[in-house]
């Protein structure tokens, strides 16, 4: 692949015009390969194979580049282009699925005459026409184009709703007592004598887990969990109806039946059986360890009955200190983010074979990226971009999202990974998110040597998707892999007997973590198939069923559950994910977690492949027999 070039990158003053040109070249191209189908131009099923696919790669070429420039663009005209471009490219998808003259091509082609890859293509393609409601009569047709069309532009505005929503508040520094000081010095005191606090990660989460004053501590829980509300609520309850109204029109009892049918789940019933099975097996250690919580709270507090969002993070830090010796604020001094990002480049290099050469010589959308060109053997694999700092108006959680995908030959893979950590000093939990995300950008890239663009990347079954993320996080755990960069001011390394006691503090609250998931999986699969009036009622209910933790009053966190749209009703795919991801790592060797025969192993046959079989059979592949339960049982039991 090394003759296939990266994408060029414009100027800062041509982007916007650039985003435009590109996004309409892929469109363009998709058209032409379709009147190119129903004019009879192809003469075989895989020359048909090979027209489409130049159309669906020009389709991902617009989305992945208006999704993610509608992001992270600095420049509120090209973020409003990239959110024109994903509606745009959407529309296309829904008048293409909905164009029963276009499947009767694909319905004609003789299968037998294709090879396993290609047989497998044209199968996915006749199952997504069917799914999309294409064999169903005129009326039908257009009421569903008109559903897709208005899922689009919800799901659009719920989005920016999300990115646009900051909030902040304002408070006298003395009421800061317990902050790292770092982070004190970062917060600059305001001419009035004030500082000001926003609900963006980077305060949230250490204001959350640090600051002694419960009234402050409320006040940002009250904010974080306020993104979104009121205005998402409405745009939820469309989505959810619009959503159900198209599954039953493409025959399905529910959304989530027709959502899980494409998943490893298969049945939407099957979402709740496994969401009750883990809250089941997470129940006993999650109760002792919400016992300690609770008795710790009411050492300062005597009287509480329980504990909510206000205070568990709180509590749990002191905890981890008090009892198991892990300050939080020594251990992010080992984490300065510089140090950590090199880190994560040399291992995964070391893990994978790969090799991370730095771009100097391209024009990028801010100072803060920094891009590299993915090398193994010599070859250049593809190309990523890390985007890892919070600014105005930036996407403010962390993904990974595709600028192309790859496909051999063709075009080159090249990712973003965007984040949103300090520029100082990371707390750990940062660390294993970034981990965490580069998994799925390693993953985009191995994987982008396949044939069609429909199985580039991470291609799988959607609720295997998280389970090489979550693989990877076990080397953001290990001391010896931690000690090769994670080093104080004094350039002494983290010691093991402290990453042993991080370990140990981790696995406290597990259980009740996993019940927290569970409260999130059930809300957004009950709220997709009973479609409540009361979102708040609803979510309050749920969180009194699999939470361990009580309501936090006057909030609304469904309103900033992102998941809820993107997800839709398969939140619960992050623990499927988790159960696969322990079965994973047990075939690993915890005294060398770069052994190459297993480490190589796992890359050629379970990331390479991208979409091009089930993730059942690459994880048998590689394990030498179908994944368990078995793995994780024994993890969240001990």
């Amino acid at each position: 692949m090394t003759d296939v070039t990266p994408v060029v990158l414009p100027a800062a003053a041509d982007f916007a015009d650039w985003l435009d040109q590109r996004c309409e070249t892929g469109l363009r191209a998709a058209r032409a390969a379709v009147d190119r189908l129903k004019g009879g131009e192809a003469t075989s099923a895989i020359e048909a194979l090979r027209i489409w696919d130049e159309g669906q790669t020009g389709m991902s070429n617009a989305i992945a580049c208006g999704s993610v420039f509608s992001e992270v663009h600095p420049d509120e005209a090209v973020r409003a282009r990239g959110d024109a471009a994903v509606q745009e490219v959407h529309k296309l998808d829904t008048e293409l699925q909905l164009d029963r003259e276009l499947y009767d091509v694909f319905a004609a082609l003789d299968a037998s005459t294709l090879d396993q890859s290609a047989a497998r293509l044209l199968e996915k393609t006749l199952r997504d026409f069917r799914r999309s409601g294409v064999d169903r009569d005129d009326a039908t047709r257009a009421r569903i184009k008109e559903i897709n069309e208005q899922l689009t532009t919800v799901g659009l505005q719920f989005r920016q709703n999300l990115r646009d929503d900051k909030r902040s508040f304002r408070i006298s520094p003395d009421r800061l007592t317990g902050m790292p000081q770092d982070w004190l010095d970062s917060h600059e005191v305001d001419d009035d004598g004030l500082v000001t606090l926003t609900s963006e990660y980077p305060d949230a989460i250490p204001v959350r887990t640090f600051c002694t004053d419960r009234e402050v501590r409320a006040q940002m829980v009250e904010a974080f969990l306020n993104i979104g509300w009121p205005s998402n609520d409405a745009l939820l309850k469309e989505m959810f109806e619009l959503r159900e109204e198209l599954a039953k029109l493409v025959g399905y009892d529910t959304w989530a039946d027709y959502d899980a049918d494409v998943k490893m789940i298969g049945k939407g019933p099957a979402i709740p059986e496994f969401i009750d099975r883990i809250a089941e097996v997470a129940q006993s250690s999650g109760e002792r360890d919400r016992a300690v919580l609770l008795a710790r709270l009411r050492q300062d507090h005597p009287g509480e009955d329980s504990i909510g969002g206000v205070d568990y993070p709180f509590y749990e830090e002191l905890v981890r200190k008090e009892q198991y010796d892990v300050d939080a604020q020594v251990v992010r001094t080992y984490f300065d983010f510089q140090a950590v990002r090199a880190g994560l480049l040399d291992v995964t290099g070391r893990l994978f074979d790969l090799s991370y050469a730095p771009v100097t010589d391209v024009e990028l959308w801010h100072p803060d990226v920094t891009a590299y060109d993915v090398e193994l053997a010599g070859e250049t694999l593809g190309r990523i971009f890390l985007d890892l700092h919070p600014r105005e108006n930036k996407y403010n959680h962390a993904a990974q999202f595709t600028l192309t995908d790859g496909i051999a030959g063709r075009q080159l893979p090249e990712g973003i990974l965007v984040c949103n950590f300090p520029k100082g000093l990371m707390e750990h939990d940062d660390v294993v998110t970034l981990f965490h995300e580069f998994g799925h950008l390693v993953h985009h890239i191995l994987a982008g040597r396949v044939d069609w663009s429909r199985f580039s990347g991470v291609a799988t079954e959607w609720d295997f998707v998280e389970a090489p993320s979550q693989l990877l996080e076990e080397w953001a755990w290990d001391a010896g892999v931690l000690q090769t960069f994670a080093r104080n001011a004094e350039g002494e390394p983290i010691p093991a007997d402290l990453v042993a006691a991080m370990k140990r503090a981790d696995d406290f609250g597990k259980g009740y973590h996993a019940r927290t998931q569970m409260f999130y999986a059930a809300m957004s699969y009950w709220f997709h198939t009973d479609r409540p009036s009361d979102l708040t009622a609803a979510t309050i209910s749920l969180q009194d069923k699999y939470s361990m933790f009580s309501y936090v009053p006057g909030t609304h966190m469904s309103a900033g559950f992102g998941h809820l749209e993107g997800y839709s009703s398969g939140y619960y795919t992050y623990m499927w994910s988790l159960v696969i991801a322990k079965d994973l790592f047990s075939a690993f060797d915890p005294e060398d977690l770069f052994a190459p025969e297993v480490a190589h192993r796992y890359r050629d046959l379970v990331l390479a492949p991208g979409g091009t079989r089930d993730a059942a059979d690459l994880v048998e592949d590689f394990l030498g027999r179908p994944y368990t339960f078995d793995a994780y049982a024994a993890w969240l039991a001990r």
